[in-house]
C-alpha cells in the first residue's frame, strides 16, 4: 500500500521519500540515523523494524544481516516489506511472499526503491529512473522528482492520501522532516511544503545548536544575515 525511495548524496546526507493511500504514512514507516542508515518499513509494516534495525546497523550489522535478523524473529514477515540504505555501501531489501501485488524492489548503488499494492512494476522503475536522471540536483528535489514520476506511472493502485520527506545530515536530528498526513494530492502538497521550507526554515535550521557548535547562532541579526545569504546563493545557482 506504499512505495518509497531511500537515497544518499555525495556529502553523506541520507534521504527518504514515501507515499501511500494510507493516513500518516510518514509517522512510523520512515527511520533515519546520522552516519548509520535510512530505513523504510511498509506493507503490513512492523514499526519495531525501525529502531531495532538501526540499532543492529549501528553495532556493525550489514543491511542484509539486519534484515535477516529482523525477519527471522517476526512471524508476520511474509506480510512485510523493508529496505535499508546504509550510510556507506549497497542497500538491501525484503519483500515478503504475502505482500499484495504489485510488489517488489529495485536496488541501486546509492538508492533503493520498494513498493507494494502498486499499479505495476512501472511505478518502481519510473521512480528509480527519475532519481538517476536528476543527479547533480539537491537530494530533496531529486527525491520529490522521483516520487512524482512514480505517481505519474500509476503509484498506489488504490489512490492517494499521504506522503513524507526526510533529509538527515550530520546531526542527531533531521535537517528536514516534512509530512502530509491526509490530502487529495499529497505529493503536490509535499512539494509546496518543501518550497515553503526554503523561505526561512531550512536556513534557520543551519543556525541551530549542533555537534560542531553546542550553542549555535543566537544573535538574531546574524541569523537574518545567514538567511539572506542562503537566498543569494540559491539565486546564484539558478
Amino acid at each position: 500500500m506504499t512505495w518509497s525511495i531511500l537515497a544518499r548524496d555525495d556529502s553523506g546526507r541520507l534521504g527518504v521519500a514515501i507515499a501511500s493511500r494510507f493516513f500518516a504514512v510518514g509517522a512510523l514507516c520512515v527511520h533515519t540515523q546520522r552516519g548509520v542508515a535510512a530505513l523504510a518499513t511498509q506493507a503490513l509494516m512492523n514499526p519495531l523494524y525501525g529502531p531495532q534495525g538501526l540499532a543492529l546497523l549501528a553495532h556493525g550489522s550489514t543491511p542484509q544481516d539486519a534484515i535477516a535478523t529482523l525477519t527471522a524473529a517476526d512471524r508476520g514477515r511474509d506480510q512485510r516489506q523493508l529496505h535499508i540504505l546504509p550510510a556507506r555501501g549497497r542497500p538491501a531489501a525484503w519483500t515478503g511472499s504475502a505482500c499484495v501485488d504489485w510488489c517488489g524492489h529495485h536496488l541501486g548503488e546509492d538508492f533503493s526503491v520498494a513498493g507494494n499494492m502498486l499499479a505495476g512494476p512501472q511505478v518502481v522503475a519510473a521512480t528509480a529512473e527519475a532519481f538517476a536522471a536528476t543527479r547533480g540536483r539537491d537530494l530533496a528535489e531529486r527525491l520529490l522528482a522521483a516520487m512524482q514520476a512514480g505517481e505519474a506511472a500509476g503509484g498506489d493502485k488504490r489512490g492517494k492520501q499521504a506522503a513524507a520527506l526526510r533529509i538527515h545530515a550530520d546531526e542527531d536530528y533531521p535537517q528536514l522532516d516534512l509530512r502530509v498526513d491526509d490530502h487529495a494530492e499529497p505529493l503536490q502538497e509535499l512539494r509546496r511544503l518543501y518550497e515553503k521550507s526554503l523561505e526561512r526554515y531550512q536556513p534557520f535550521m543551519a543556525c541551530l545548536a549542533g555537534r560542531s557548535d553546542s550553542a549555535g547562532i543566537t544573535d538574531r541579526t546574524v541569523i537574518e544575515e545567514r538567511i539572506a545569504r542562503f537566498h543569494r546563493e540559491r539565486g546564484g545557482e539558478r
